[in-house]
């Protein structure tokens, strides 16, 4: 499904850290520079924190991701229909052209081939690169999912944008030639 030469990268984070901030100021520095980073940046923590949000990173436009299921309940308030419509959102967004996809997290949606996860496979597809927000627990299933053809990135924006700098200049060089990577050659 997957390949290394189609830069694949994990920001994995531990419970304390805010990979929503690092990958949110990412998303909106290389659109500065001319880059067209699309997709999705979660803006609250967690199901249960009462303000579960995020931004596209392609208009900044925010999305409440929350579904009411009334105060008793305890279960996990996302809301998946308004995840998918994202998810169409940013779909239509890649079609559109792209120079890296930005997914808020590898969650047990993602996790069971739900959620956002076709979008890795669009975007990778269209030799878009990808990175996405890993919680540390999870990593074992993110390498399940990505066949073990992933950067494991620390949760830093410094380890981000040197992983970034070396798939820009490679991508730059191989638009420049004729040379083809073994991902586009497979395909």
């Amino acid at each position: 499904m997957f390949d290394s030469q189609c830069d694949l990268a994990a920001l994995v984070y531990e419970q304390y850290q805010d990979p929503d901030r690092i990958l949110r100021d990412f998303a909106i520095e290389l659109n500065e520079r001319g880059y067209r980073a699309v997709g999705l940046v979660q803006l609250g923590h967690h199901c249960t924190d009462g303000n579960l949000s995020a931004m596209l990173v392609h208009t900044g436009e925010p999305l409440s991701l929350l579904q009411d299921l009334g105060s008793c309940s305890a279960a996990c308030r996302l809301d998946v229909g308004q995840l998918l419509d994202a998810g169409q959102q940013i779909a239509r967004a890649i079609d559109q052209g792209a120079d890296l996809l930005i997914v808020n997290r590898f969650g047990r949606q993602e996790r069971e081939g739900k959620g956002l996860s076709y979008l890795v496979e669009r975007a990778l597809g269209a030799d878009i690169p990808v990175v996405i927000a890993v919680p540390s627990h999870r990593f074992t299933d993110w390498i399940k999912f990505a066949d073990g053809m992933s950067v494991k990135l620390h949760c830093s924006h410094d380890a981000l944008g040197a992983w970034w700098g070396a798939v820009a200049a490679r991508n730059s060089r191989l638009a420049m030639s004729d040379q083809r990577t073994f991902c586009e050659t497979y395909k």
